[in-house]
């Protein structure tokens, strides 16, 4: 996770976690994520923002799409226009792997993004 947020940290403006969760969960995961050691949020400038409505429609960032992507794990949430947006991710979830190297994968496809 260290190398992909670092990554992300050097190569964009501003990173955003563009959620559903509802705040009181994200604490929850970020305090789990802490307790294990492994909460990177906590020393780099993230924004959350929850997103409204049923997809994570990048226009409501106050930027334009064509000016960002979307890592995102499930396709209904992303705004059918957008699709060229999207970066795929595999769905993460409790018991969280340690040797997980999906966020390698995903800073392959955002390389042939021509990002």
């Amino acid at each position: 996770m260290w190398a992909f947020l670092d990554y992300c940290v050097k190569r964009f403006d501003r990173l955003v976690l563009f959620t559903c969760v509802n705040e009181e969960r994200v604490r929850n995961i970020r305090n789990t994520l802490e307790s294990e050691g492994r909460n990177p949020m906590e020393i780099i400038d993230i924004e959350i923002v929850q997103s409204q409505g049923r997809c994570k429609d990048l226009n409501y960032l106050g930027i334009s799409p064509v000016n960002a992507l979307l890592v995102e794990g499930q396709e209904a949430y992303v705004e059918p226009e957008q699709k060229a947006n999207w970066v795929d991710i595999k769905f993460w979830d409790y018991p969280y792997e340690r040797d997980d190297r999906e966020l390698v994968a995903v800073l392959v496809k955002i390389e042939s993004k021509r990002w």
